[in-house]
């Protein structure tokens, strides 16, 4: 997909958990229609997944609590839906490696173009980033997740997520294997910062479904604005 859906670009993007996770998982299940095919397994697959996602959705409701949390929802259950259906068909290995590309390739080339030329276009590429990322903690991720702010100013944004929403619907579903899939997603954007030309870098050392015991997404300017 080449085609800037979510308007990062622009430099305009504005966090529609709606929208972004409905053409997120629309992608999801073309993608995965389309591997089944080269696993000789019938695309009617899809179908019934979706069926369970939303059986799986309703049973885990008391997990909304807010709306990003009925999207995150979403997410995370897809996953567990379709594990359930291609880990028996194809054994647990393949059937992570196949929802890790499924859900991470679609939108792969459109987020780190339109990510690199918000960065490329932004008059403080730093403060862009941080600025997205405050837009997404609130409106894309929401009380499902808790975050520590350990340094916040003109030259860092370093932010811990201790708890992860997907982790924990995860866990609770029986697979927590499933998490990095979702950590995979970030290098989408992660890879589209150039810090020697933006001004800034990023570490993440470690996530939640990695096994750490937090989530490091760390901000740093390399050389002062302007």
């Amino acid at each position: 997909m080449s085609t800037d859906q979510f308007g990062l670009a622009e430099g305009g993007y504005a966090p529609d958990p709606d929208r972004d996770t409905t053409l997120l998982l629309d992608a999801f299940y073309d993608h995965l229609a389309a591997t089944l095919r080269e696993h000789s397994l019938p695309t009617a697959l899809t179908t019934a997944m979706r069926a369970r996602q939303a059986e799986l959705e309703a049973a885990g409701r008391s997990r909304v609590v807010d709306e990003p949390a009925r999207h995150n929802l979403r997410m995370t259950m897809a996953l567990v839906a379709a594990y359930e259906s291609l880990r028996p068909r194809l054994g647990r290995e393949t059937a992570v490696m196949v929802l890790r590309t499924s859900f991470v390739e679609p939108f792969a080339e459109t987020l780190k173009a339109g990510t690199r030329a918000m960065l490329d276009h932004a008059p403080d590429a730093f403060r862009a980033m941080v600025e997205l990322s405050r837009a997404r903690e609130e409106q894309a991720f929401g009380k499902g997740f808790v975050f520590d702010r350990v340094a916040d100013d003109d030259t860092r944004y370093h932010l811990d997520v201790r708890r992860c929403f997907y982790h924990d619907v995860l866990a609770a579903s029986g697979a927590p294997e499933l998490t990095p899939v979702m950590c995979a997603f970030d290098a989408n954007w992660i890879g589209a910062i150039a810090p020697a030309e933006h001004g800034f870098g990023f570490e993440r050392r470690t996530t939640i479904g990695t096994g750490g015991t937090h989530c490091p997404f760390h901000f740093s300017r390399n050389r002062p604005a302007g």
